[in-house]
């Protein structure tokens, strides 16, 4: 059953969340018990997410240095396949523009197919450490809507070389990304919703935000997008503030405002054990706006902030 579909036949605001897949050698148990610390509140999908590789360089002596890759987390269809096969549950995957050759999607696209997975979370993603801005792979794409249309192909049993497949099994359904406070490269708002009404025109059947604290600017912007004709699911991404040393942090990383009023109770914490605390509380009124306004669903970011993201769901779910 698609994304869509989970989350409109639920009654209530349905609870997803997404994970990260481990470091190369360290083994998946640690992200099973966090599996396990969140399953009880009915997960409707659980996303995994996609890293490119990055380049190194090793120092050889002599001032040589060698370029070489390293792909620090592998495995994304792995971990989706043995989550699904373990939970049963659905399983979304991301699939990015960001580090891969239209080649290498291709072969992602088989291998999940094979598996059974085809829902997807499509994303441009992040340009590289190396990079001063993004710059697509080698028979890459520079945008994410160019990458719905080759899913799209895929759909109709077209390869990325023009022939066609002799067998066609379960299209692929799939959602994009959303920006409440715009993407840091758009110029302004407004082109960013022009962008989504594009990726909602190629095929886009949901959207979920980047994470945010101040719940005016998600309603402002579901307003916007529906002004402009957007008539999708925009799903809510929600993560429980927890150090004060992410008040510098997220704003830089996330390209987000933090609420002046969470500041400030922020600043009068103690210690990082306050701070979660007063995270905690934040998300939990935060999540209750959200749910009386009526949103679909509410989508956890849960990297490091698993224990939080479970108290906030012991209150609301």
């Amino acid at each position: 059953m698609k994304v869509t579909d989970l989350i409109n036949k639920n009654e209530q605001t349905a609870f997803s969340f997404e994970i990260l897949p481990p470091l190369k050698g360290t083994g998946i148990e640690k992200l099973y018990r966090d599996i396990e610390a969140l399953k009880e509140f009915d997960p409707k999908y659980i996303n995994i997410t996609t890293h490119r590789s990055e380049y190194v360089y090793n120092d050889l002596g002599n001032g040589i240095f060698q370029r070489s890759r390293l792909r620090r987390r592998p495995g994304t269809v792995a971990v989706a396949a043995a989550i699904q096969n373990k939970y049963d549950v659905t399983v979304v995957p991301h699939i990015l523009c960001s580090g891969f050759s239209q080649e290498e999607t291709e072969y992602v696209l088989l291998d999940l197919q094979f598996l059974g997975i085809t829902d997807l979370l499509v994303l441009r993603g992040d340009k590289a450490k190396h990079e001063s801005k993004f710059t697509p792979e080698e028979n890459g794409y520079s945008h994410a809507t160019d990458l719905q249309e080759q899913i799209n192909n895929f759909n109709k049993g077209i390869f990325v070389d023009g022939s066609e497949m002799k067998v066609t099994n379960t299209p692929f359904s799939y959602g994009v990304a959303c920006y409440p406070e715009k993407h840091e490269e758009a110029p302004n708002i407004e082109q960013d919703i022009y962008w989504l009404k594009k990726k909602v025109e190629a095929g886009a059947e949901y959207a979920v935000t980047q994470l945010f604290y101040d719940n005016d600017k998600y309603f402002e912007f579901v307003e916007k997008v529906r002004q402009a004709g957007i008539n999708i699911p925009i799903i809510p991404g929600i993560k429980p503030f927890k150090r004060a040393s992410q008040l510098s942090m997220i704003p830089k990383t996330f390209k987000v405002d933090l609420p002046d009023e969470m500041t400030q109770y922020v600043l009068d914490c103690k210690n990082d054990a306050e701070v979660q605390q007063i995270g905690i509380e934040w998300c939990i009124n935060q999540c209750r706006e959200l749910i009386a306004a009526g949103v679909p669903s509410i989508h956890f970011y849960s990297i490091g902030a698993v224990d939080s993201i479970r108290e906030v769901a012991k209150a609301i779910y």
